[in-house]
């Protein structure tokens, strides 16, 4: 087997190293240098693999989307086309999602789509799989997956960013989205949502 080379080891040291010091400042507002010295390197270090702050904390949040992802298909795996939708809507209130860290990448994240390209493509990539899974979803269980498959995904992510900006945890949310997405799909267009 062949050795991990100093490159994968030390990008991958300063990528959890990011989302620790993010979540310690609950902010972008971090330097290269607190990352780097989290991780155990110098700043010259993690710019030579990344850059700049921007970088690392887009390569960051690829690692907590790969996660997601991960997380998403487990869930799926074992979900049979009638028990899709609530599998889909289980991972994505899976208990590491809650990490303090990882909420405040999140939020973060958020602010910076507004203002950087690279950024916005990436949370645009992340909004365009969940509509399809959950679309994918409710194909045969609805009458327009894809209007019941936006509210949903808006559902998600509010109930998502309303819990995690409170600090209480979603106990219980996956329970109330599947609902309502049970009531989307019975009722349809016809109760104005």
């Amino acid at each position: 087997m062949p050795k991990l080379g100093q490159e994968p080891i030390r990008r991958a040291a300063l990528v959890a190293a990011t989302v620790e010091e993010i979540g310690a400042k609950g902010s972008l507002d971090v330097t290269v240098s607190a990352i780097a010295k989290r991780a155990g390197m110098s700043s010259a270090l993690a710019h030579h693999y990344f850059g700049g702050k921007t970088d690392i904390f887009l390569a960051a949040m690829r690692h907590i989307l790969t996660e997601y992802a991960a997380e998403v298909r487990q869930a799926l795996a074992g979900a049979t086309p009638d028990t899709r939708l609530e599998a889909l809507i289980a991972a994505n209130f899976a208990p590491s999602s809650f990490e303090a860290s990882t909420v405040s990448a999140w939020l973060a994240f958020y602010g910076l789509a507004q203002r950087d390209p690279q950024a916005r493509r990436l949370l645009t990539v992340y909004h365009k799989r969940l509509g399809s899974n959950l679309r994918h979803a409710l194909r045969g269980r609805c009458a327009d997956p894809a209007h019941v498959a936006g509210v949903l995904g808006a559902l998600i992510d509010g109930v998502y960013l309303r819990a995690a900006l409170a600090g209480t945890g979603v106990r219980g949310s996956a329970q109330e989205v599947t609902r309502v997405a049970h009531a989307l799909m019975t009722k349809g267009t016809d109760n104005g949502l």
